[in-house]
């Protein structure tokens, strides 16, 4: 906009002027900004519930398919039909070899996969909280490798041959005490930091993996084959007894992971953010070490060593519905379940009359998987930088 101003000498001269900028209204801008962050929670919210759902219906397919898939053909309708006769208590002659099979080999062994899933999964998704990296897992603090120092102890002794029980007891105790010294060598003034951590786990579990190989080398031919089949994965030992034992302790252990699950989100902040938030970073760490401990170390001890589950499933999940672990921790129960129960159907479907090692299909699977997940995750690294 120009005017004409008078100078000294009187003589009028034009100069030019920005109009007059309107104020701003902050009231305007604060909600837009709430609006924007309504929609954001909107679309979290939608991304969760389709993913649950979507889980839970591919979560009761596996576990149907499973039940059903063996040497002895059972179609969902026969695994259905014999739930409600066992359920109600009915017999039926013509249906009594489907219901002896389904209730004393299917049905558990479908269960433990399911179990054994869901508590995989959700181990890796605390022990992902914990150290603030989505690759850690559970073998990081020596869970794997103490249950197999355990496993292979009671193999090679010949312990196993006259109480089963021996092995999961064994391979659980392994972990735990394993774990337990990878804690105690990386405290520090009373705190055990995150590198410590994994310098700790990396030592210990090249020594336990050396005794295992010492161990191995002991034993004889039948010790060493069941060593490795162990290793590599199996729920072919499925029974009710270790169900019961499964079940109960992935209740305690979930119930637990979820208790701590905001914490985990606050501890994302880092250790100083989180405990001027109250949050008791050493306590939180521990309890959360221990509770993945105690979920791995049960899976491992009646499933024997299964990788990548505890691995790729929550780093899924993360990115399907976003890092926090309100939703991150039961989805990936879900998804735990939904990836082992389907390598099991696939251990006993590709080779006929053969119950192939589990562990290589959630390997042969997981490894590819992980391999995108990690290429799409480093994209938008680079599109945000």
């Amino acid at each position: 906009m120009t005017r004409l101003e008078p100078t000294r000498s009187g003589a009028l001269t034009p100069r030019t002027t920005s109009p007059a900028v309107p104020p701003t209204d902050v009231s305007t801008v604060d909600s837009s900004a709430t609006g924007s962050r309504a929609v954001g929670r909107n679309r979290r919210a939608a991304r969760i519930i389709v993913t649950t759902i979507i889980l839970s219906i591919a979560a009761g397919t596996v576990a149907l398919l499973t039940a059903g898939t063996g040497q002895y053909a059972a179609g969902p309708g026969d695994v259905v039909g014999s739930l409600v006769r066992g359920v109600l208590g009915r017999t039926d002659d013509a249906t009594v070899q489907l219901d002896a099979v389904l209730w004393s080999i299917r049905f558990p062994r479908a269960l433990l996969a399911l179990i054994a899933g869901a508590c995989l999964a959700v181990a890796g998704a605390v022990m992902q909280g914990v150290f603030a990296n989505p690759l850690a897992e559970p073998s990081i603090v020596g869970v794997n490798s103490g249950a197999s120092v355990g496993a292979t102890l009671v193999i090679v002794t010949g312990v196993t041959l006259t109480a089963s029980w021996a092995l999961p007891v064994a391979a659980f105790a392994g972990a735990l005490v394993v774990t337990l010294l990878v804690w105690s060598l990386s405290r520090a003034g009373g705190k055990a930091a995150v590198l410590t951590l994994v310098l700790a786990g990396i030592a210990i579990n090249a020594v336990a993996s050396a005794v295992t190989s010492f161990l191995i080398f002991l034993g004889d031919a039948s010790s060493r084959e069941q060593v490795i089949f162990w290793q590599l994965g199996t729920l072919s030992g499925a029974s009710w007894g270790s169900v019961a034992v499964t079940a109960g302790v992935f209740a305690v252990g979930f119930t637990g992971c979820l208790l701590i699950r905001t914490q985990l989100d606050v501890l994302a902040l880092g250790d100083s953010s989180a405990a001027s938030s109250g949050v008791r970073v050493e306590w939180l760490r521990v309890g959360a070490i221990l509770l993945s401990c105690l979920l791995t170390g049960t899976a491992v001890a009646f499933g024997g060593v299964i990788a990548f589950v505890g691995l790729i499933v929550p780093h899924a999940i993360r990115l399907a519905v976003g890092p926090s672990h309100r939703a991150l921790v039961p989805l990936s129960a879900l998804g735990g379940a939904v990836l082992l129960g389907a390598a099991d159907i696939a251990a006993r479907t590709i080779v006929p009359f053969a119950d192939l090692p589990i562990g290589i299909f959630t390997a042969v699977v997981g490894g590819p998987l992980f391999l995108i997940l990690l290429r799409r995750t480093l994209r938008g690294q680079g599109a945000r930088a």
